[in-house]
């Protein structure tokens, strides 16, 4: 595991040249990656979740903002590896453990095994790679079924797909055998594919989204109506 920084920005490896997190130093709870941001897109279905689950930790970018724009929910983050929860916390500004936040060293698919998390979480986050960062670590569909089934009856998936467009087609083929409706934003960062998955198929108003994009973009500035035109270009293509 290494750390480099340019022009303010501190990225995390995984002993490769793949940046597996960044954090801008001037704003550390700040989500620096597009990508990134990108997986915030939820956000504008479901405003007030009342428990956020992220699986592999990274730099730590969504859970500390989770953490700290959404005091109403509960934060857990899984990570198989206590060496990156100890960089989070020593070099990227990960609070500790409190009342609302919870890291977890543990594997993802155990977790989401476990009986005491079925139907337990609103929102699932989901970016979860090794050192070589070739494709997702799971993509199968008994692993989707997993995360759908961690997820209470009206809840939402985001995933990054960070893989050659093969992989890319896989992973969206099982989400749908899980999910009652799945879309995807336009390709990012050379090969990331950020989708939304939704356990249940929601009513789309475009309108409403537009509006919720702009109470994003005022509050946590993030550029959400790019999310919003995403998805409406998706939704013209299929």
């Amino acid at each position: 595991m290494t750390l480099t920084e340019a022009d303010g920005v501190r990225n995390l490896h995984f002993g490769t040249h793949w940046v597996q997190g960044s954090m801008r130093l001037a704003d550390p709870d700040a989500i620096e990656l597009e990508y990134v941001q990108q997986m915030m897109m939820w956000a504008l279905f479901d405003p007030l979740p009342g428990r956020i689950v992220q699986l592999g930790l990274g730099a730590g970018a969504l859970t500390k903002f989770c953490h700290r724009h959404f005091p109403g929910a509960t934060v857990t983050a899984v990570e198989l590896h206590r060496a990156v929860i100890d960089t989070c916390r020593s070099a990227f500004a990960l609070p500790p453990d409190d009342a609302r936040l919870d890291v977890v060293e543990r594997d993802a698919m155990a977790f989401l095994m476990d009986a005491a998390n079925r139907g337990a979480a609103d929102v699932l986050q989901v970016d979860l790679y090794d050192a070589e960062a070739r494709a997702p670590v799971f993509q199968s569909a008994g692993f989707y079924q997993a995360c759908a089934d961690c997820l209470a009856p009206g809840g939402m998936m985001t995933v990054n797909l960070f893989c050659d467009p093969p992989y890319h087609g896989k992973n969206l083929e099982a989400m749908g055998l899980a999910f009652e409706a799945v879309a995807w934003l336009p390709e990012v960062h050379d090969g990331n594919v950020v989708a939304i998955a939704f356990k249940r198929a929601p009513v789309v108003d475009f309108s409403a989204l537009y509006e919720r994009a702009a109470q994003i973009r005022g509050a946590w500035g993030l550029p959400a109506q790019s999310w919003v035109d995403g998805l409406q270009s998706w939704m013209q293509q299929t």
